[in-house]
C-alpha cells in the first residue's frame, strides 16, 4: 500500500512538474500584415511628384532618450544646467505643454516617425524580446524576484519566437524619412532607432540613405573596460542588469547602414560627428536628418571629465544622470554651432524633444514637481521638453502656452516640405507653424489620447482624465489650474469624467488591436495610493 501511495504521489508531482514546465509560447499571436497595403505604400512612394518646391527647407530633428521637462534648464521646474538647449530655445519656439504619445520608448518613436497614434497600427507596447517561459518561471519572478514596482503579468500564452521576430514597425506604415526621400531629401539617421530590427523593419527599410547607431532599446555607450570613462550600475534598480546584459551583442551593437561594425568611442560623441559629417556630405541638397541621442538613458557612463564637475553630487547615479545631460547639452550645442558655421541655420528647421518623460524607477532624476516618470500616464511621464526653430521665418524667444504632440513633427515637416500625403494614411498630427505665428487660429489640438491595454489617458487643454480598467480607478485633474495633478477631482466633476470617458471611447474604438501583448505591470504610489500601469 504504502509503494502504490508513494508512486501516486510520484505521478503527481510529474504531472505538476510537467504543467509547470510546459511552454507558454503559441501561435495565436502571429503577425501577417496586408500586403495590399504594402502594395499600395510602395505605389504612392514610386509615383514622382507633380511639383518639387525648390525652397523646401532642410530638416533636422533631435531627440533625446528619457530627459525629462524638469532635467533641463529650459523651464522653472528644471534642475540641471542646459545651457546649449536653453539658447536653442532662446533663438526659437519653446513649448510650455508638450506631449508625446506613449511615456515608453518605442510606441512614442513610432507615433513621431509616422505622425500617427501607433495605436492605429498596433503599435500599443514596448516591444520584448523574451516572455515568460513557463509557468514556474512565473511563479518565480512573483514570488521570489524583488522587481518591484515592476510586477509579473500572468499570461497564459506568450508570442512565438517568429511573432517576436516581426515586433516593431509595421511596413504598411509611411515613415518621415520615406515621405521625404520622395520629394528629394537626403535622409539620415544617427542614433537609437528602436523600432524594430528584422530585414523589414530596420532604418534601411524606412527611408533612411545612411545609417549609424543601434536598434534596441539601449546599448554601451562604451565598452565597459574604455579608459577615461567612469561606469555606474544601479543596485537599486531591477531593469539595470538587463541594461548590462545587453552589452553591445545583437540589437545592441553598433551599425553603420545596417551592418554590424567595430565602435569603441563614446556614443554621444560619435553620434555628434556622425551627423555633422552626414550635413557636410548633403549641405548643397535639401536633407531630413534625425540625430537619435539615446542620452540619458540608462546604462549610465560618462566621460570623467563631466563626472569630476560634479563631485559635490553625492549620489553617484545621480552624478552619472547629470554628467550625461551635460554630455548631451554639449553636443547638442556642437552639433547647432555647426549648422550655423554651415550657413545653414536660416534654411533648417530645427526640432528637438524628449521621447519620454524621466526614469524615476531607475533612481537617476525625479521629474521635479510632475508625478510620475517613465511608463506612467502623470505628468512626469507624458509631458516632455519641445522646442522648434527656423530662424527668420519664426519669432525667437516664444513660449507656447497651447498644448501641441510629438505628432506635429510629422505634420509640420510634410507641410514645409509641401509634400501631398497618401490618402489611405492621415495623420493625427498637426502642422504648428502657423499656429505659432497667428494666435487668433487657437489651439492646434483639442485633445490627446493616451492607451496601452487597460490604461488609457485624455488631455484637453483643460482637463486631464487618467482610467484604469481593470481596476476602476479614475482620476481627473483641472491641468490648466493644477498643472502637477495635486488634486484628484473625479468625485466632483463626474460631469467632465463621463464626457472626456465618452470622447476616449470613440477614438480608441477606430484603433487596431495590439500586435503583441503587454508582460507586465509597472505600479506608482501617489497620496498613499498605488496605480499600475499596463506595459
Amino acid at each position: 500500500m504504502r509503494f502504490k501511495l508513494t508512486a501516486s504521489l510520484i505521478s503527481l508531482l510529474i504531472l505538476v512538474f510537467i504543467y509547470l514546465l510546459w511552454p507558454l509560447k503559441s501561435s495565436e499571436f502571429t503577425i501577417e500584415f496586408n500586403e495590399q497595403e504594402i502594395n499600395k505604400k510602395k505605389e504612392y512612394l514610386s509615383q514622382k511628384p507633380d511639383h518639387i518646391h525648390e525652397n523646401r527647407p532642410n530638416i533636422l530633428l533631435i531627440t533625446a532618450d528619457d530627459l525629462g521637462v524638469a532635467d533641463v534648464s529650459l523651464y522653472k521646474e528644471g534642475t540641471v544646467e542646459t545651457p546649449n538647449i536653453e539658447k536653442l530655445g532662446s533663438e526659437g519656439v519653446i513649448f510650455e505643454n508638450a506631449y508625446v504619445t506613449s511615456p515608453i520608448c518605442s510606441p512614442s518613436r513610432a507615433a513621431i516617425f509616422t505622425g500617427r497614434y501607433p495605436q492605429r497600427y498596433g503599435f500599443h507596447f514596448q516591444m520584448h524580446d523574451r516572455y515568460l517561459k513557463n509557468r514556474l518561471e512565473y511563479l518565480g519572478f512573483k514570488y521570489f524576484m524583488n522587481s518591484y514596482p515592476w510586477i509579473a503579468k500572468w499570461m497564459p500564452a506568450v508570442p512565438d519566437e517568429e511573432a517576436i521576430e516581426k515586433q516593431g514597425l509595421p511596413p504598411t506604415e509611411i515613415s518621415l524619412a520615406e515621405l521625404l526621400k520622395k520629394y528629394g531629401y537626403k535622409t539620415g539617421l544617427m542614433g537609437k532607432w528602436h523600432l524594430g530590427s528584422s530585414g523589414f523593419n530596420t532604418p534601411c527599410k524606412f527611408g533612411f540613405d545612411e545609417q549609424y547607431g543601434f536598434m534596441a532599446s539601449h546599448s554601451l555607450y562604451a565598452p565597459e573596460d574604455s579608459p577615461g570613462i567612469i561606469n555606474q550600475k544601479i543596485d537599486a534598480d531591477w531593469t539595470d542588469q538587463f541594461i548590462w546584459a545587453g552589452q553591445r551583442n545583437g540589437p545592441h551593437a553598433i551599425y553603420r547602414n545596417c551592418e554590424m561594425i567595430e565602435e569603441d568611442n563614446y556614443l554621444t560623441d560619435r553620434i555628434t560627428e556622425e551627423a555633422i559629417e552626414f550635413i557636410n556630405s548633403h549641405s548643397s541638397e535639401p536633407f531630413f536628418l534625425w540625430a537619435s541621442y539615446n542620452a540619458p538613458h540608462t546604462p549610465l557612463q560618462a566621460p570623467e571629465h563631466y563626472v569630476n564637475k560634479h563631485m559635490n553630487i553625492k549620489d553617484p547615479v545621480r552624478r552619472l544622470h547629470v554628467a550625461m545631460i551635460n554630455s548631451l547639452d554639449d553636443a547638442i550645442g556642437r552639433l547647432l554651432q555647426h549648422i550655423e558655421d554651415s550657413g545653414l541655420e536660416e534654411n533648417t528647421l530645427i526640432f528637438f524633444l524628449s521621447d519620454n518623460g524621466g526614469a524615476e524607477y531607475n533612481l537617476t532624476t525625479d521629474n521635479g514637481p510632475y508625478f510620475g516618470g517613465k511608463t506612467t500616464d502623470f505628468e512626469g511621464g507624458l509631458k516632455v521638453p519641445m522646442i522648434i526653430k527656423w530662424k527668420n521665418y519664426l519669432q525667437e524667444g516664444i513660449r507656447y502656452e497651447p498644448m501641441v504632440s510629438s505628432l506635429d513633427v510629422f505634420a509640420t515637416s510634410a507641410a514645409v516640405a509641401h509634400a501631398e500625403l497618401m490618402q489611405e494614411k492621415p495623420i493625427d498630427g498637426t502642422n504648428l507653424i502657423p499656429y505659432i505665428k497667428d494666435s487668433a487660429l487657437g489651439n492646434p489640438h483639442e485633445y490627446l489620447f493616451w492607451q496601452r491595454g487597460f490604461s488609457k489617458a485624455l488631455r484637453s487643454n483643460e482637463w486631464k482624465l487618467i482610467l484604469n480598467e481593470e481596476s476602476g480607478d479614475t482620476l481627473l485633474y483641472h491641468l490648466s489650474k493644477d498643472p502637477y495633478e495635486d488634486n484628484n477631482v473625479s468625485s466632483t466633476q463626474s460631469k467632465i469624467k463621463l464626457e472626456l470617458s465618452k470622447v476616449h471611447n470613440q477614438w480608441s474604438g477606430r484603433n487596431s488591436h495590439p500586435l503583441w501583448p503587454s508582460m507586465i505591470y509597472f505600479f506608482s504610489k501617489k497620496d498613499g495610493n498605488a496605480y499600475y500601469f499596463d506595459q
